[in-house]
């Protein structure tokens, strides 16, 4: 089963997609991780990503989609994996389907995590105080303005992605505000409606 997560920062995506780990036993791939593994493993593509970095420029989207298709290509992502923090933009989301057609392989579900924005930056704050009460760092993303500012880039770059999903008829959406373990029920019961859809095709 091959997943999106889709959801602005702070609506728990990370979280979901552990849970998915640990009962589907996939590989949950994010973009910051799969750059890591690249570079540290000394790939093409990674000491390309590397030099990048290292004179402080992005990396373009053709080193991350580079990055994502030789991810894919291991042998953990055969079963399926989950996407988190990748396609997000409209270039990269055409990239994937690209990739994924030569593989013969297919995009299952995206799933869409709804939020409500004032309760995210809230939920946010919150996170925040609760780290500087227990003697904790506070994450520099966790200030309100670096996670408004984060939120405006989800906006502008990743929420087209809603509409692309949804034309191609892979979206589902969820209520990203519920609890933790409600968030997880309502993730199982669209795979578990995704599965038996697949049972009857």
């Amino acid at each position: 089963m091959r997943l999106i997560l889709l959801g602005p920062p702070g609506a728990g995506k990370g979280t979901q997609a552990q849970r998915l780990v640990e009962k589907h036993r996939i590989p949950q791939l994010s973009t910051g991780e799969m750059l890591r593994s690249a570079v540290a493993a000394r790939t093409p593509v990674g000491l390309r990503a590397k030099a990048v970095m290292d004179a402080g420029e992005l990396v373009s989207d053709a080193i991350v989609n580079a990055i994502v298709a030789e991810r894919i290509d291991q042998e953990d992502c055969a079963r399926g994996f989950i996407l988190d923090g990748y396609p997000r933009t409209l270039p990269q989301a055409d990239a994937l389907e690209a990739m994924l057609r030569e593989r013969s392989l297919k995009l299952d579900v995206v799933i869409e995590f709804a939020v409500d924005d004032k309760a995210l930056v809230g939920r946010i704050l919150k996170r925040a105080e609760e780290m500087k009460a227990a003697g904790q760092p506070v994450r520099k993303d966790d200030t309100p303005e670096v996670f408004e500012e984060r939120l405006r880039e989800y906006y502008k770059k990743t929420a087209p992605l809603i509409g692309y999903y949804w034309a191609k008829r892979k979206l589902k959406t969820l209520d990203g505000m519920a609890g933790i373990d409600q968030v997880t029920k309502q993730i199982e019961a669209i795979l578990k409606d995704f599965a038996e859809k697949e049972k009857v095709a």
